[in-house]
């Protein structure tokens, strides 16, 4: 006895200290302002078992390990609190009172950690544990039981009125272990029936989380033989709506059976919620800080010999360098965070898919999280029936949800058929995924539609030699493209868009020359620049940029911004303009990611000027050439050799930035002689 008033002394310490009484408070008052009384009332706590630890080691001790005798314990406390300070007039009995415990924080030991990898599950300890992983499910939210009344049948019984029958929901319970017909009076052993309105319900949600490493099942990674299951986690009332597909959180739950005859299912009723982001050192190798230093005599000539020498394990260094660089500017600029979204979208159109897929699937290796998408797959999302008898809808995520926060590899466009392109063209314009639930099929009262941002950038390629089913438009321009089957109004979701030329007369015969090495060789770098700079330094390089914060130069803003407002003047007709609203976003992003991966913080007027260039050529494939001309490889003139070949790249671009100048002051009235 003395030991559990011991222990409510310290809970109404901890309370005081934490804030929780003064939280009490405001929820009884709350509570005591409805109108409508209820038979439960509920109040969770946000504890820290490592402050608890500290004031008193039993109760922190009984928390970490016996949940329920805790949360007996502060339901006690805040019955004679409630009943002390008169907070609600009509709490009559302790079971009125349902306290819900939510550890925000566990020690960082590993037997409170979960592994989502590792297996069997069902048979550990039924205490608050910490795993960390994927959403890859959700449901919508449902409701369930949060406690619920029953009176005894027999009329002259003292439980055929008031509260002395309460059934409150616990981890791992069903619904029919909350509200069934067969429970039994304490006192007389008569039947119980339920008070119906008097139950309380609350929300419920539904989402399945998956190891992070599962997905690169779906990338370009060396198949493992790990067995990776997902895990149900049940999200109750506050915590509803707090996870989203496609992300990464960190959760503290309660690991649970769920009895589902003749079945047994093992979830976690999740307690607290945080987004994670894995930690990994961002340092930039020896060999790029060397570089970068030898190379800051020009702010172009960093990123044209990382460029270069990038992807040199499946494909020649010097060869396809523009799209090596519209690749390694969208690894950098990934759509990752939702409150400043910058996608940064590739689509490739060559004659010779083969190389080019083999260039992506390994520059996809090296993106944040890469997902390869299958032509055969779920793109965006996909439904099926909850399997925990709710019966509402499962969604699930498709390629694009999966990819959030990195790089979503589609492939060939050419394969796709009409109903997949619509569909890939409506998730790049408005970056949402929208799903539609049947009420018939799913037992609700109305159909619904919900939306999923989309926060990853796509890559694609597309045969232009294929032939076009479509006959040939009668309005081609100068400059303009034939993208085979690819719609113009997909191409032009895509933001930039690269043809894959080659400045040498020989590409086939060079790629044939680095396959031979590669098969005489195993396993050996074919190239100087593979023993210089690693695919290892490359992932460090690109982590290291991706994490820098970047501010435009007034330099940039006036580029970039007059270059915009320049081509929609040049480009327009009575139709209107040819360049979309969008295509200032595509510019921000494409010089902020050149500034990022020239591993500055600030946007130049050299970084405007690749970007310029960039969207210029990208225009041109689309809607033919316009004022401003520059040739077929503007950002890589020349073949880059030595020293030499660099310093004339230099110069080409001065007269291309001077030119460009040139272009905005004959257009607009924003650049000043």
């Amino acid at each position: 006895m003395e030991s559990l008033l011991s222990l409510k002394e310290a809970i109404v310490i901890y309370l005081d200290r934490s804030g929780g009484l003064r939280k009490l408070v405001e929820d009884c008052y709350i509570l005591k302002g409805a109108q409508q009384m209820e038979a439960v009332y509920r109040f969770s706590f946000d504890i820290n078992p490592s402050d608890v630890l500290e004031l008193d080691a039993t109760l922190g001790d009984c928390i970490l390990h016996d949940p329920l005798k805790a949360a007996v314990l502060f339901q006690s406390v805040c019955f004679l609190s409630i009943k002390t300070l008169s907070l609600i007039d009509h709490v009559e009995t302790e079971s009125q009172v349902n306290v819900v415990l939510k550890p925000t924080h566990l020690p960082p030991f590993p037997n409170y950690c979960l592994d989502l990898s590792k297996f069997p599950r069902g048979y550990g300890p039924m205490r608050p544990l910490a795993l960390e992983g994927l959403a890859i499910a959700i449901t919508r939210v449902t409701k369930y039981t949060q406690g619920a009344r029953f009176l005894c049948s027999e009329e002259k019984c003292p439980c055929s009125r008031g509260y002395h029958h309460i059934r409150v929901h616990v981890p791992g319970a069903t619904e029919s272990a909350t509200i069934r017909s067969d429970f039994i009076c304490f006192l007389c052993s008569s039947p119980l029936k339920e008070d119906v309105k008097s139950r309380v319900l609350g929300d419920k949600q539904l989402v399945e989380l998956i190891h992070v490493k599962a997905v690169d099942v779906l990338g370009v990674h060396e198949v493992s033989s790990l067995r990776y299951q997902s895990v149900t986690l049940f999200l109750r009332d506050e915590l509803c709506n707090s996870m989203r597909i496609g992300h990464l959180y960190r959760v503290v739950g309660i690991p649970a059976h769920v009895h589902q005859w003749p079945s047994i299912t093992w979830s976690v009723e999740a307690c607290s919620i945080q987004p994670w982001t894995p930690k990994c050192p961002c340092l930039v190798s020896n060999n790029f800080q060397n570089l970068l230093t030898a190379s800051a005599c020009s702010p172009w000539r960093f990123t044209a010999i990382v460029a270069n020498s990038f992807g040199s394990p499946v494909i020649p260094p010097g060869l396809y360098n523009t799209l090596k660089l519209g690749l390694l500017l969208s690894l950098v600029q990934t759509d990752g965070n939702p409150d400043t979204p910058n996608h940064l979208d590739v689509l490739a159109l060559t004659s010779d898919t083969l190389i080019i897929d083999r260039l992506m699937r390994y520059s996809l290796g090296l993106a944040q999280r890469g997902i390869h998408h299958t032509v055969t797959g779920e793109l965006l999302a996909s439904l099926s029936r909850d399997e925990y008898g709710v019966g509402t809808a499962n969604i699930h995520a498709g390629s694009a949800l999966l990819a959030t926060g990195g790089v979503c590899l589609l492939g060939d466009l050419t394969c796709y058929k009409k109903d997949k392109m619509d569909m890939l063209q409506s998730a790049l314009e408005t970056r949402t995924v929208s799903v539609f639930i049947p009420a018939k099929k799913y037992g609700d009262d109305t159909d619904q539609q919900l939306s999923f941002p989309v926060h990853c950038n796509f890559w694609a390629l597309a045969n232009a030699a294929s032939p076009s089913k479509k006959t040939a438009r009668c309005d081609e321009v100068l400059g303009s493209v034939e993208m085979g089957s690819v719609p113009l109004q997909l191409a032009e979701a895509f933001g930039l868009m690269i043809q894959c030329r080659e400045t040498s007369n020989h590409p086939l015969l060079s790629m044939t020359v680095h396959i031979l090495k590669q098969a005489i060789y195993p396993g050996e770098p074919v190239y100087p620049a593979c023993i210089q700079f690693t695919t290892q330094d490359y992932k460090e390089l690109l982590a290291y940029a991706r994490d820098l914060k970047v501010a435009m130069s007034p330099e940039a803003e006036r580029m970039i911004h007059g270059y915009y407002m320049a081509s929609r003047r040049v480009r327009s007709d009575s139709h209107g303009s040819s360049v979309s609203t969008t295509s200032i976003k595509l510019l921000i992003s494409l010089a902020q990611a050149h500034a990022k991966l020239s591993l500055r913080t600030q946007v130049l007027e050299e970084d405007a000027v690749i970007a310029v260039l960039l969207c210029e050529s990208s225009f041109t494939l689309k809607h033919g050439a316009s004022a401003l001309v520059f040739p077929p490889d503007a950002v890589f003139p020349h073949a880059l050799h030595d020293l030499d070949s660099l310093h004339r790249r230099d110069l080409t671009l001065e007269e291309l930035r001077k030119q460009i100048l040139y272009y905005l002051h004959t257009y607009t009235n924003i650049v000043e002689e």
